[in-house]
C-alpha cells in the first residue's frame, strides 16, 4: 500500500512540475499598435503605407539562444499566406519598433521579397497572426530561405512560443 502510495505522489508531483514547465514556456506578442483580436489598422497594411508594426515580446526563457518572428495570414485562399520571417533574432529583443526589423536573418515572404509586407486579403476579413518562437540554438539557413525551410530547421528546437492575432478586411 505504501509503495502505491508513493508511486501516486510521485506521479502527481511530475505532474505537477510538468505543468508548471510548461506555464513558464509561454511567451507573450504584444502590439502598442492594436489588441488581440482586434483590427490591425490600415497603416500596417497594404491599404496604408505597409509599415510594420511596433512589436512588443515577454517571458522569453532563460535557455533560449535566438528568436524566430513569424508573420502569416493562416485565412488565405490558397492555405497560410506568409507576411514576414526573421530568425536568428537575439533573445534578449523585447521591443521591434514601428517601421523597423530586429536584427537577424531575414527570409521570402510569399510575395517573394525580403522585409514585412501587410495584410492585404483578396477579400473579406481575415485574421493575420504574429508568432514569436524561443529556440535553443541558432538555425543555420541562409538568408532568404522559404517558409518550409524555416519550419523544417525549427523542428525540434522550439522551447517556447507566443501569438498575437488580429484581424484585417480591405475596404
Amino acid at each position: 500500500m505504501r509503495k502505491l502510495i508513493s508511486t501516486g505522489a510521485a506521479v502527481i508531483l511530475l505532474a505537477a512540475i510538468a505543468a508548471f514547465a510548461a506555464e513558464t514556456a509561454r511567451m507573450k506578442i504584444t502590439s502598442s499598435a492594436f489588441h488581440e483580436g482586434g483590427n490591425v489598422p490600415s497603416k500596417f497594411t497594404c491599404e496604408g503605407s505597409d509599415t510594420s508594426p511596433p512589436l512588443q515580446i515577454t517571458g522569453v526563457p532563460s535557455g533560449a539562444q535566438s528568436l524566430v518572428l513569424i508573420a502569416d495570414d493562416p485565412d488565405a485562399p490558397s492555405g497560410v499566406f506568409t507576411h514576414w520571417l526573421i530568425w536568428n533574432i537575439s533573445p534578449t529583443t523585447n521591443s521591434i519598433s514601428e517601421g523597423n526589423a530586429p536584427k537577424g536573418v531575414h527570409g521570402t515572404n510569399d510575395f517573394g521579397k525580403s522585409g514585412y509586407k501587410g495584410p492585404c486579403p483578396p477579400s473579406g476579413m481575415h485574421k493575420y497572426s504574429f508568432k514569436v518562437f524561443a529556440l535553443d540554438r541558432e538555425l543555420d539557413l541562409r538568408g532568404g530561405a522559404k517558409r518550409t525551410q524555416l519550419d523544417a530547421a525549427m523542428k525540434g528546437h522550439v522551447i517556447a512560443q507566443g501569438e498575437l492575432v488580429a484581424r484585417y478586411g480591405r475596404k
